[in-house]
C-alpha cells in the first residue's frame, strides 16, 4: 500500500464512523444547499405561493399543475419540485383522507411570507439575492484571491447595485 492510502485509511480508522457520517452530512449539505434556494426561486417565479393562496383552499399536485405556467412535458417534475419545498419547509403535504394517496399542498409560515401582498414579504430580497448578476460574482472568487484586482465585482461583469429599479421594482442592478 503507498504511503499516501495507508495515512488515509489510518485517519479513518482513527476517526470515529458516526463523526465521519456527520462530517460528511455537513459537506453535502452545503454542497446540494443551492438545490433549495434556486427551487425556491423556481417557486417564486410560477407563482406557486400565489396560486395556493389564491385557490384559497389546500390544491391537489394535479390541481396546481393544471394551473402552473410550464410546458406540459415538464408537468411530472413538479412532483420533484414540491418534493423539495416541502423538505425544506416551505410548503407543507397533508393526506386528503386516510384512503387517498394523493395529498395537498398548503402554506407554511415561511411561505406566507412570499406573498406579495405580505407586507413583511421577502420575495424581493431573495429573488435579487439569487440574481446571476450576484450570483456570478462568487463563482470568481479564487480568481480574486489570486490576483491583485481589488474588487471580485470587476472580475464578472463589473455593476453598481441600487442605482436603477431591477425589473422587480425594489432593488436596482445596472451592467457597465
Amino acid at each position: 500500500m503507498s504511503g499516501t492510502r495507508q495515512l488515509s485509511f489510518k485517519l479513518v480508522l482513527e476517526e470515529n464512523a458516526t463523526e465521519l457520517v456527520h462530517a460528511q452530512a455537513h459537506i453535502l449539505n452545503h454542497i446540494f444547499n443551492f438545490i433549495n434556494s434556486m427551487s425556491l426561486k423556481c417557486a417564486i417565479e410560477l407563482g406557486i405561493p400565489y396560486i395556493i393562496h389564491n385557490n384559497g383552499k389546500p390544491m391537489t399536485l394535479s390541481e396546481l399543475i393544471t394551473v402552473l405556467p410550464i410546458h406540459p412535458t415538464k408537468a411530472h417534475n413538479v412532483y420533484r419540485l414540491m418534493r423539495i419545498l416541502i423538505n425544506s419547509g416551505f410548503f407543507a403535504g397533508e393526506k386528503i383522507s386516510e384512503n387517498k394517496q394523493e395529498e395537498v399542498h398548503v402554506l407554511t409560515e415561511p411561505s406566507k411570507l412570499l406573498l406579495k401582498e405580505n407586507p413583511l414579504s421577502v420575495t424581493p430580497f431573495l429573488l435579487i439575492m439569487l440574481d446571476p448578476i450576484l450570483t456570478t460574482p462568487w463563482h470568481h472568487l479564487l480568481n480574486w484571491f489570486q490576483n491583485d484586482d481589488p474588487s471580485v465585482k470587476k472580475i464578472a461583469h463589473i455593476f453598481h447595485i441600487f442605482l436603477y429599479r431591477d425589473k422587480y421594482g425594489y432593488i436596482a442592478v445596472q451592467r457597465e
